[in-house]
């Protein structure tokens, strides 16, 4: 299992992660209102603003006070780094 940082020493499983979404736009507005809700919203910015939401397979919905083009970065990373030493 593959883990990636999401800020503040929170770890999400990177198999699990369907997108890394701004939660600027309306409609993950309502995405966010909607996984608190039904408890499915998982807060890891530290009281922070949301500068990522994390949307799971199972329909969880993480928030991030780290860029969501910093968390691809670390995904990006850590992919090349385990390709350029020979394996997954």
């Amino acid at each position: 299992m593959k883990l990636i940082n999401i800020g503040f020493g929170n770890i999400v499983a990177l198999d699990r992660i369907v997108s890394i979404v701004s939660p600027e736009s309306a409609p993950i507005k309502r995405m966010v209102q909607e996984a608190k809700d039904s408890k499915m919203a998982v807060d890891a910015t530290y009281g922070r603003k949301t500068r990522a939401v994390i949307i799971t397979d199972s329909g969880h919905v993480v928030l991030s006070a780290i860029q969501p083009e910093t968390i691809a970065a670390r995904i990006d990373k850590d992919i090349t780094e385990k390709l350029e030493k020979g394996g997954e």
